[in-house]
């Protein structure tokens, strides 16, 4: 039997298996984040709030507010602007996705999160024109579950880069100990 060349196609990286992965995680971050919004915009009237619990209201609530702007309410009036940042955006995961080694599985889902959290927001921007914002925190602007997903997946994309500059460093300083060993074993073996 002849060997096959290895092309990109074959390669682990992108296996359908990975990209149902990206795609499964992004999905159900995008139900997720739709059925909520739904819920919200069948339950309460524009403005209005709903504490769940009356001991935590000075902390959080739910508060039904429209979004034209940015993640978190900021640049307001933006709206077919962050559609064009979204899209460029999903892009930009899905070719970082593809060089994504193997061991990296938080980056994985960090990324999935991210196109998820993204997804969700434009799939509103599309429909209504603004995103359903809901989760009212007293000391951050009000957001959503796709708001939480982007903000989760960049700390979990931040926490790889921070593994594996450890690890790189571990490797280094491995590597550095090794050679100092090595050396000295040639030095002894020179002199004995």
């Amino acid at each position: 039997m002849r060997d096959q060349p290895h092309t990109s196609e074959s390669s682990p990286k992108s296996s359908p298996k990975r990209w149902l992965w990206l795609v499964s995680l992004a999905l159900v971050v995008i139900l997720i984040d739709q059925l909520t919004k739904a819920y919200v915009v069948a339950h309460l009237d524009y403005r209005d709030s709903w504490v769940p619990i009356k001991a935590i209201e000075s902390i959080f609530r739910f508060t039904h507010v429209h979004n034209t702007g940015a993640a978190f309410g900021i640049f307001p009036d933006g709206g077919s602007v962050f559609l064009i940042i979204a899209a460029f955006v999903s892009v930009i995961i899905l070719i970082y996705y593809h060089q994504i080694p193997d061991g990296a599985w938080l980056a994985r889902i960090a990324l999935g999160l991210q196109l998820g959290g993204a997804l969700g927001n434009v799939v509103d921007r599309v429909r209504v024109g603004y995103v359903v914002d809901f989760f009212d925190v007293s000391i951050w602007p009000v957001f959503n579950v796709a708001d939480s997903c982007i903000v989760i997946g960049v700390a979990l994309l931040m926490l790889e880069m921070l593994r594996e500059e450890w690890q790189m460093k571990q490797a280094a300083k491995h590597a550095e100990q090794h050679d100092t060993a090595s050396e000295r074993a040639d030095h002894e073996g020179v002199y004995s």
